[in-house]
């Protein structure tokens, strides 16, 4: 994308507050232990009175429908969810406040203060494409361990796979255009700004105009002027000059503070032109209201016909998938997008709905599947100690089908594999030539993390990858084909089974 607007920090972050709780690379994340329900702590207490907290439990994490009716979903916040649970920790300020309420056991609250998590995590990588009743996390934990876990999981990871989804289907109809998430001052909280940008970034924008973010992830930091710079000045040519003179090699003026072809288009061709003559290049201009279109056009006439054939034009004004793809179509001339608002709160679809669902308990050993009835057939929860293994061709790579297995299940590759539809049975398919991976993987083992973490720019690059593994008609911003996603044979007779089971006694 070459620098133009580009400010990159140049070094990576160290400390943002001085806390005592903070990670090995500096970056701060808050105590979130009592970020939970009441109920967890109340169920956690009577699993403590009722001596079942020797019982293990089982969770998945999963979401029911992708956002914004789309195809697929990016999964994002894996290492956020890494540093909950390596903070967990009730503090004695925790503690009397939980006794306040009178309604806890003092022997739970004794337990409470040598809390820590002991039990197994397994999750997707960040930034992995996932499908809707898909484990992308998988807990197995005390029952009291897993129970109070469950909010903030969900916490983190709905919020950051719904953004990163989105930053995700904004890149992809932008066509491999460098796309910026602008939407710090639009977020619902501080946090959501810097969580969003993270992971905006790891479904597929280039930067972020947050300079915390850029600081806390060590992620490339972009911007230029706004319109006050231009107003602040009594004219728009020495505030074009200006701005020039402080960055000669960086230049990018804003061209709509009073108009874009009469006023702002000549005054910036002006400004080009002088410091091309101090041996200088401007990198763009950008746009921010209008006919985006039009204006586009126009401008990169005007900007060829002067001499200015590299520089660049960016496009902002409440931009997301629909508008872009909407501008392409118009054969507009804009290189780069800036997206804010519709981006950092997903506007389309505000929240993905990922469930927390107990799939099993363990006792003495044994694993007991469990499931939930429901008089809607999509909320009956897939039961037993679960992988998903995704489906790959041999030549190509491409991604074929996913398939929710038992645990223990394998795969041998060596022979054909027939899948069929979980409703649908007589729907079948049959794969030669292929390989399959196991997409749940060890996160914690006995409370110890055993998977190393990844910079954001990493993710970045892996994630567009697994997407890049896809059909197009799979990734279609509206009417995509659904991908397939299938239960092996002793999974689907075990649901039926218990289904069946169940339907005896209610």
């Amino acid at each position: 994308m070459g620098t133009h607007f580009l400010f990159r920090a140049a070094y990576i972050y160290k400390k943002i507050v001085k806390t005592d709780r903070e990670d090995e690379k500096g970056t701060e994340m808050k105590n979130l232990t009592l970020l939970t329900d009441f109920y967890q702590l109340t169920m956690s207490n009577a699993y403590f009175k009722e001596d079942l907290n020797k019982e293990k439990l089982i969770f998945d994490v999963f979401f029911r429908k992708n956002p914004s009716d789309g195809g697929y979903t990016v999964v994002c916040g894996i290492d956020q969810v890494v540093d909950y649970i390596q903070k967990l920790e009730f503090t004695e300020s925790d503690i009397e406040y939980l006794s306040s309420m009178k309604t806890f056991d003092q022997g739970f609250l004794d337990y409470l203060r040598n809390f820590k998590f002991t039990g197994e995590i397994y999750a997707v990588e960040e930034g992995t494409i996932m499908f809707p009743n898909e484990p992308i996390i998988r807990v197995r934990a005390n029952s009291i361990e897993a129970q109070i876990v469950e909010t903030a999981i969900l916490n983190i990871v709905n919020f950051e796979s719904l953004i990163a989804t989105k930053a995700s289907r904004i890149c992809q109809v932008a066509e491999g255009d460098p796309v910026m998430e602008f939407g710090l001052r639009r977020a619902q909280g501080p946090d959501a700004g810097l969580y969003g940008a993270r992971a905006a970034v790891i479904g597929g924008c280039v930067g972020t105009s947050n300079v915390l973010a850029g600081k806390m992830y060590d992620i490339p930091i972009m911007g230029t002027h706004s319109h006050s710079w231009v107003q602040r000045f009594d004219s728009e040519l020495e505030a074009f000059r200006a701005y020039a003179k402080n960055y000669p090699d960086k230049t990018m003026l804003l061209l709509d503070t009073y108009n874009t072809l009469k006023s702002g288009l000549p005054n910036a061709i002006t400004v080009f032109k002088e410091l091309r003559g101090e041996g200088h290049e401007a990198q763009g201009v950008r746009l921010d209201s209008g006919d985006l279109e039009y204006l586009s056009k126009r401008v990169r006439e005007k900007l060829d016909e002067n001499g200015f054939e590299n520089v660049k034009i960016t496009a902002s004004n409440d931009l997301d998938e629909y508008s872009i793809m909407d501008l392409k179509q118009q054969k507009a001339m804009i290189d780069v997008w800036g997206v804010g608002t519709k981006l950092i709160t997903s506007s389309s679809h505000p929240s993905l709905g990922g469930v927390y669902k107990l799939s099993a308990v363990e006792r003495d050993g044994e694993i007991i599947p469990k499931i939930k009835i429901s008089e809607s057939p999509e909320k009956i929860n897939n039961p037993g100690y679960k992988q998903v293994v995704r489906i790959f061709n041999k030549y190509n790579n491409a991604a074929r089908a996913d398939l929710i297995i038992l645990d223990h299940e394998e795969i041998d590759e060596s022979k054909p594999l027939t899948i069929f539809h979980p409703t649908y049975t007589w729907k079948t398919q049959t794969f030669e030539n292929y390989y399959v991976e196991r997409l749940l993987k060890p996160l914690f083992i006995d409370g110890k993390l055993v998977r190393e973490k990844k910079s954001v720019m990493e993710y970045r690059t892996d994630s567009i990858a697994k997407k890049n593994c896809f059909w197009p008609q799979y990734k279609r911003i509206s009417n995509p084909e659904p991908f397939k996603v299938d239960l092996s044979q002793e999974l689907w007779n075990l649901k039926s089974d218990l289904i069946k089971e169940l339907k005896k006694h209610y």
